[in-house]
């Protein structure tokens, strides 16, 4: 009798896989998912951050209870519904604004659809057709959002016309010597003078931490000065809180961090708790110049939105934001204690719960370890912990798992960490392990 995973590699297309080690789950509680076999597993993904508040929450399985015996319907494309509209009003309270002008909100399935509507919508609804994004930056995986891309992975999607790639500040791997980010704002500033006037550019798209590109964070300061440059220009800034917003970072939105101000934001993953439903907030010129624009039968769909409201009201009831401050800073000391024994992690960063550990090969040549990173998450996975590798280079273990994460688990987390870590460095995962596990 075949496995799971046997079954799945017969009847589910490689067009939506991307495998790291042999993971098939029949069930999860909290922050443990559950296997074929029943073993309990340590889960520091969160299936990439979307089950925000882990596996089977009382509040998600409540709200879908409610809304499932009630249902108002499956769509706001022709009709609307109670819960969808509590939930814009709902966002646009909770997401700051400038303050001059009117918003609204969009709902979508994914990040991906949110970061596609968004990129079309503000070139037809500025008349200007190019946009701005950084090299190592992950929208989504559709056509749209790819095309505001610079990932790797995604080297053959065919890119918006005039697109301007920036380098994403990494104070770990400084462009051009400058850890400040500086020489980044000065190569936009010559690219504004030398071929690309500002008058044509529609918007910037950023990442306040650019998650898959490798979990980065930005210096201080930094999307500040870069976002006041662009709106100098009357460029908006569209910022990308798919993966970091809502409370994973140790405030209600990642932006907050940085002091700036973005005209749009996009939501998504975390919003649902591990449903599918995403959402624009942004300002009513841009997201009411057209009908129909961007549409999908199911977007807005009330059952799912339903869920977004258990999880803003567990978020503050549960004070999750503080939590992930908390629960994530002792992570990364100990992440940070791990480097004193371990010399292939070569930075640990975050913020909150995003965290990332990058590795290398040696500290001083900080040449990425991409074999040893997918080694090390395959033996962790077979300790009893799910996490996975991000970056440009595959290098950097990357930790988003639920928001309700306790300090003992964490701990746990570590162990298990340094084990792999230990076997890894003891040669006792072999290369063949790895076959048919591509990853990024």
């Amino acid at each position: 009798m075949p496995n799971l995973y046997e079954r799945d590699s017969r009847v589910i297309s490689r067009l939506q896989k991307l495998r790291f080690f042999p993971l098939a789950v029949t069930g999860g509680e909290g922050a443990y998912l559950i296997d074929e076999k029943g073993r309990r597993l340590l889960d520091l993904s969160a299936s990439w951050g979307a089950a925000s508040l882990g596996h089977s929450h009382p509040a998600l399985v409540d709200a879908l209870k409610q809304a499932a015996e009630n249902q108002a319907g499956a769509s706001i494309l022709s009709s609307t519904s109670e819960p969808t509209v509590s939930l814009a009003e709902r966002l646009l309270e909770i997401t700051p604004s400038s303050g001059g002008d009117e918003r609204r909100v969009w709902f979508g399935h994914s990040g991906s659809d949110a970061n596609e509507t968004i990129a079309r919508s503000v070139v037809a609804a500025t008349g200007r057709p190019r946009l701005i994004s950084f090299s190592g930056a992950y929208h989504g995986g559709t056509a749209g959002s790819m095309a505001v891309s610079g990932h790797s992975v995604q080297e053959h999607a065919e890119k918006a016309s005039g697109l301007v790639l920036l380098p994403y500040p990494d104070p770990f791997r400084p462009y051009a010597g400058d850890a400040s980010g500086g020489a980044i704002i000065d190569l936009l500033q010559q690219k504004f003078d030398e071929g690309c006037p500002p008058e044509e550019v529609a918007a910037l798209f950023i990442e306040p931490i650019q998650s898959d590109g490798g979990m980065i964070v930005p210096p201080q300061g930094f999307m500040k000065r870069l976002c006041e440059l662009c709106q100098s220009h009357g460029i908006l800034v569209v910022c990308d809180e798919v993966k970091v917003g809502l409370a994973r970072t140790g405030k209600l939105h990642c932006f907050e961090h940085d002091g700036f101000m973005p005209d749009l934001v996009t939501l998504g993953k975390g919003l649902g708790g591990g449903l599918p439903l995403s959402a624009v907030i942004g300002p009513a010129r841009i997201m009411e110049f057209a009908t129909s624009f961007s549409m999908q039968t199911l977007h807005g769909n009330p059952i799912c939105t339903a869920v977004g409201h258990a999880v803003l009201d567990t978020i503050e009831k549960d004070n999750l934001a503080e939590n992930a401050n908390r629960v994530g800073e002792h992570l990364q000391q100990s992440l940070r204690s791990l480097m004193q024994k371990h010399s292939i992690i070569g930075d640990v960063r975050g913020r909150g719960l995003a965290i990332g550990v990058e590795l290398v090969s040696s500290r001083e040549n900080r040449e990425p370890a991409a074999t040893a990173a997918a080694k090390l998450v395959y033996r962790s996975f077979e300790l009893g912990l799910v996490a996975y590798y991000v970056g440009m280079n595959s290098n950097i273990i990357e930790m988003t798992p639920p928001l309700t994460l306790t300090t003992d688990e964490a701990d746990q987390a570590v162990l298990i960490l340094g084990q792999a870590l230990d076997d890894v460095a003891g040669g006792k995962v072999p290369d063949n392990i790895l076959d048919g596990f591509e990853g990024w």
